[in-house]
């Protein structure tokens, strides 16, 4: 196995606060050897090993690689008329999900993986290394389970979302649907998840039905995450606390006590500001979350309804501008937050024995992430230790 030495780092983001400066971990004038699929070594170029092959980074920036812990990329068919729609004037519902379910339905499994590939390789393009994904446009057990069968074929961070909607066919019977979800379709689904999750909200799952699914879930030994408090406040993030639910995502709707929870939890604030780009909704407040002590995430919600962008440097971007993060904050959250809302440590930074994933930017420092919103920055990315752009 031959080690490589990438030198000549203008800035390189370790999120080691040990190991550079402030909370990024910032080393200027910088190198790092890959050894395989992890890191050997990081430190200043001038202190740099010997390696089997050398790398030039010309000054450029290193962060790295993005962990979008928040995706729907297991679909099919196309929304453009209802964003467009929304944009004239119509308020968003967790309703316009049935349109992608009825699409994701009919479709092959080969066109279903093709879709995914397909954005996964977009996503990769924009410095995204690790991602999760979720199924929850099938709501039958066989589509639940081939939307699962199909992500665990590209992604470790496969999350069963039976209970996304209450499908059309159990509009009468949403407790039946229930039962489903909570029994054979789980036992279905459960080979191939690590994580359960459940859209609590009203239109989809009350408290009640959400803490039944996900304790179901966890029997079968998946791990909680919850869609909380997008549309309004609810009893989301307090039931992901209370189940210690690796995550709580969308966060948009919180009262003191909501903040209070997370902040003195294990359970993650995911973020999401592409769904509230394309929602025109209420900001998540950051700001708050952060000066409370809350663990902090930001992601994609990546899915052709409310949120259609593979792009964490957008999201970066959006957060920085309009909920009110610096700019090293952002990119700590899309990167070691979104580790931490995957329960990860082998992710998400730059330091000896970490997976060596990461990417060089055509800029300076990780600020222009922020700076230059729009700009396709991301000039090399290596996942696992192989240069993949």
């Amino acid at each position: 196995m031959s080690t490589t030495l990438i030198t000549n780092i203008g800035s390189l983001v370790t999120n080691d606060p040990a190991g550079g400066e402030g909370p990024l971990g910032l080393i200027e004038n910088a190198a790092l050897v890959l050894d395989g699929e992890t890191v050997a070594w990081v430190g200043p170029a001038a202190s740099a090993p010997a390696a089997d092959e050398v790398y030039d980074a010309a000054g450029r920036a290193a962060v790295p690689g993005f962990v979008d812990s928040h995706s729907h990329l297991v679909f099919a068919g196309d929304r453009t008329q209802e964003f467009n729609a929304r944009m004239s004037g119509r308020a968003y519902s967790a309703g316009g999900i049935r349109t992608t379910v009825a699409a994701t339905r009919a479709a092959t499994d080969e066109a279903l993986e093709a879709n995914l590939t397909r954005y996964l390789d977009e996503a990769l393009r924009q410095g995204t290394t690790t991602f999760e994904t979720k199924s929850g446009y099938g709501l039958t057990v066989e589509d639940e389970a081939r939307a699962l069968r199909i992500a665990a074929r590209h992604t470790d961070e496969v999350t069963y979302l039976g209970a996304h909607i209450v499908p059309p066919d159990y509009a009468d019977d949403p407790a039946a649907y229930v039962a489903l979800v909570t029994g054979e379709m789980l036992d279905a689904c459960a080979p191939y998840a690590r994580w359960v999750d459940v859209f609590c909200e009203k239109g989809a799952f009350d408290g009640d039905q959400a803490r039944a699914i996900l304790t179901a879930g966890k029997a079968k030994g998946l791990h909680p995450r919850v869609h909380a408090n997008q549309l309004g406040h609810g009893p989301g993030v307090q039931l992901a606390v209370e189940l210690d639910a690796a995550s709580a995502d969308h966060c948009t709707h919180l009262t003191d006590a909501d903040v209070d929870a997370l902040a003195n939890s294990a359970t993650v604030a995911t973020l999401l500001p592409g769904a509230e780009f394309s929602t025109r909704a209420q900001w998540p407040d950051a700001r708050r979350l952060l000066d409370a002590g809350a663990t902090v995430a930001l992601s994609t919600d990546c899915n052709p309804g409310s949120s259609f962008t593979s792009s964490v440097p957008f999201c970066i971007a959006l957060a920085v501008r309009d909920m009110g993060m610096t700019p090293d904050e952002a990119v700590w959250s899309a990167t070691a937050g979104g580790a931490a809302a995957l329960r990860r440590t082998d992710i998400g930074r730059i330091t000896p024995g970490a997976r060596a994933d990461l990417m060089l930017l055509d800029a300076p420092s990780h600020v222009h992430l922020a700076y230059r919103p729009g700009v396709p920055l991301v000039s090399e990315v290596w996942r696992q230790g192989r240069r993949c752009l």
